[in-house]
């Protein structure tokens, strides 16, 4: 069977990750994929995981208590370079939109997601990814989705290879997947 969005985002990610690498977990939320992200790198690895809520640390650290690989960052994805130290990522996730059960009036944003996309695709290895899901079902997310569509699919080719993973037969603006994988350089 066709994996839906957010377990075919995993299987991307667990692909490539191998323990004691360097990730991030782009937007932290409730810590769902911090969690995963801090499993598959193991005790030597390392997550750097981001939310601009307070709330969202917060529920994270409580989800994942007894990682001792996570680091929390009160802080914008945008900022993600002031943080990881020049160390080079295997992979970034995002799960794009607002909070879960939290404030939806808070949202993520096109600028500050490119930002942090440029940035993290700097840092990645050749073969790292960003994995994207991209909820759509808002007015922002709506937004951010074009700009990211228009900017992704002029990513040179020669750099990187980008994914659209997306059912078209739901309805209610089902979320969709976007991955940049980038090239590996002889």
């Amino acid at each position: 069977m066709l994996r839906r969005v957010l377990p075919q985002a995993k299987a991307l990610a667990e692909a490539i990750i191998q323990e004691g690498d360097a990730v991030v977990d782009a937007t932290c939320g409730n810590g769902h994929d911090t969690k995963f992200l801090a499993g598959l790198v193991g005790a030597e690895g390392k997550v750097y995981s981001f939310d601009i809520q307070a709330e969202a640390i917060e529920n994270a650290r409580t989800l994942c208590s007894g990682h001792d690989n996570i680091e929390f960052i009160l802080d914008s994805h945008g900022d993600v370079d002031r943080y990881t130290c020049d160390r080079a990522l295997k992979a970034a996730m995002f799960n794009l939109g607002y909070l879960p059960k939290g404030d939806k009036s808070i949202t993520t944003t096109p600028d500050s997601t490119i930002l942090a996309i440029q940035k993290l695709f700097d840092r990645l290895v050749d073969g790292g990814r960003i994995i994207i899901v991209v909820y759509h079902g808002h007015p922002g997310g709506k937004v951010e989705r074009d700009v990211l569509i228009e900017q992704l699919s002029q990513w040179p080719q020669k750099e990187a290879q980008v994914l659209k993973y997306q059912f078209i037969n739901q309805k209610n603006d089902a979320p969709f997947l976007l991955c940049i994988e980038k090239n590996r350089h002889a």
